[in-house]
């Protein structure tokens, strides 16, 4: 891209109109001054393709990817990020100056980092963490809480097939528990995450008995619309430490901007409140 043209990125998924990373992008770009533009673009799957195709000769320099195509451009890039293979999905693509695409995921980081940001006493080697679903944003947790070390992960979805393929693809570290047995396995856990839909605004709510919840357990919830889900709301009166979800969203954004803007930006409160806009 030639120095005179203004770098543009995008957030591509349908639906798209609800996402919050517009806000969050043209926050950063204001705050440190950068020409740049962020927009949201909703694609029919038919056109997935030839709008990832044309972006870069459009001046994108990259975008990020949300449901339902985070698996599906995997195919479309050039190389593949080991941790985007792992995960199996991606949820960035760098448009390089070589002409190549890059596919990448950043959830894993955005969580690990909303967690150490929420919660900086816990560590790893605290204990148990159970997870909750074992859709594409588990396997992104799962894999960062692999990586960071913690001892063991149990796993539980309503689907328990689909929880058998997380851990045959994740190892030994894995456990696989019944999704009725769910609210048991809370009393040992020192980290619990709901990575699915259920307390989403419009979606089923959150039926896992809670009262197993131990006071000091941190407990984060992925959703983020609300910001504080029954599961939230019934573990800070726990005593337990809370995270929303909103925390992932802001950090995930943190490698993208750098990538394709040249500047990497901070989390704080301000840049929390741009979100929320």
């Amino acid at each position: 891209m030639s120095e005179d043209r203004i770098p543009l990125a995008a957030v591509l998924g349908s639906p798209v109109a609800h996402s919050r990373s517009p806000k969050l992008h043209s926050y950063w770009l204001n705050s440190y001054g950068i020409r740049g533009h962020y927009i949201p673009i909703d694609v029919t799957p038919g056109d997935l393709e030839r709008v990832i195709r044309i972006m870069p000769t459009m001046g994108f320099v990259g975008c990020n990817v949300t449901i339902p195509y985070k698996e599906k451009v995997m195919a479309l890039a050039d190389q593949i990020t080991d941790r985007a293979t792992l995960i199996g999905a991606a949820n960035t693509l760098i448009f390089r100056r070589d002409g190549l695409i890059m596919a990448d995921n950043t959830d894993g980081y955005g969580f690990i980092e909303s967690l150490r940001q929420g919660a900086p006493d816990w560590t790893p080697g605290a204990g148990m963490a159970v997870v909750l679903g074992a859709g594409g944003a588990a396997r992104a947790v799962v894999a960062a809480l692999a990586d960071a070390g913690v001892p063991q992960i149990t796993l539980t979805n309503r689907t328990r097939v689909r929880a058998e393929k997380l851990k045959d693809d994740f190892g030994q570290r894995i456990q696989v528990a019944d999704w009725v047995q769910a609210g048991n396995i809370l009393e040992d856990a020192a980290l619990v995450v709901n990575t699915t839909s259920l307390g989403m605004t419009g979606k089923a709510e959150m039926r896992v008995p809670l009262d197993g919840l131990q006071k000091g357990t941190v407990v984060t919830d992925l959703v983020y619309q609300p910001l504080q889900t029954r599961l939230l709301r019934e573990a800070e009166e726990a005593g337990c430490t809370t995270i929303d979800g909103l925390g992932m969203l802001l950090h995930q954004a943190v490698p993208c901007f750098e990538r394709w803007f040249g500047t990497r930006p901070a989390v704080d409160a301000a840049t929390r409140a741009a979100a929320l806009q």
